[in-house]
């Protein structure tokens, strides 16, 4: 059974363009290592945008991840999503790279503590 190439840079801007109000400024590369075959895709957002992709607490870029995973798996592949801000905001460290979306093992997958405060009674 021969299973399709996936062009990963469509799935993304397909996942990610709803997202956003300018979905032109949207830039995505993919690069596939000959040597184990990982996929690893750059995603560059301009300003405001980049918080409606990643959305509160990371939830929308969280989806976006677990899309790719679901897609790469059904490839054999692994996908690596590493998300940039613009060239502007490059020289500010504004460069957020996620998980590998492969088989991890580890605290990858848990979720972070809420930021309200506790219901416990102070002593």
């Amino acid at each position: 059974m021969d299973i399709p190439s996936i062009d990963y840079a469509e799935v993304v801007r397909f996942l990610v363009g709803p997202f956003l109000d300018s979905p032109e400024s949207l830039r995505v590369s993919c690069e596939t290592s000959q040597r184990n075959g990982r996929v690893l895709i750059r995603l560059a957002i301009e300003g405001e945008d980049k918080g409606k992709v990643f959305g509160r607490g990371g939830r929308n870029i969280q989806a976006v991840r677990t899309a790719l995973q679901s897609v790469s798996r059904a490839a054999h592949q692994k996908v690596h999503l590493e998300v940039y801000g613009s060239e502007m905001d490059r020289g500010k460290g504004d460069r957020s790279s996620g998980n590998s979306l492969g088989t991890s093992s580890g605290s990858s997958g848990r979720r972070s503590s809420p930021s309200r405060p506790s219901r416990r009674p102070p002593r």
